[in-house]
């Protein structure tokens, strides 16, 4: 019997709305431009969490380094 690796499905691209959790962090975008995305990363309970911005190559480069799950969409 030879093992197979299993396939990783292609990262679904950056929408409003989504919440990708990470080991110790969840990741809330809550807009996507042409270029850049407004979202919110902070730990799961926590209370006020900063609004940041950055490029959406970073955010997926980040999400594919930290092995993102996408959980609600």
């Amino acid at each position: 019997m030879s093992k197979t690796k299993p396939v990783r499905r292609p990262m679904k691209p950056l929408e409003d709305g989504q919440l990708w959790r990470m080991a110790e962090l969840n990741l809330k975008v809550e807009s996507v431009g042409k270029l850049l995305v407004h979202y919110k990363l902070a730990k799961p309970n926590a209370v006020r969490v900063p609004n940041s911005v950055g490029g959406i190559s970073t955010i997926e480069k980040f999400l594919k380094k930290n092995k993102a799950v996408l959980v609600r969409a």
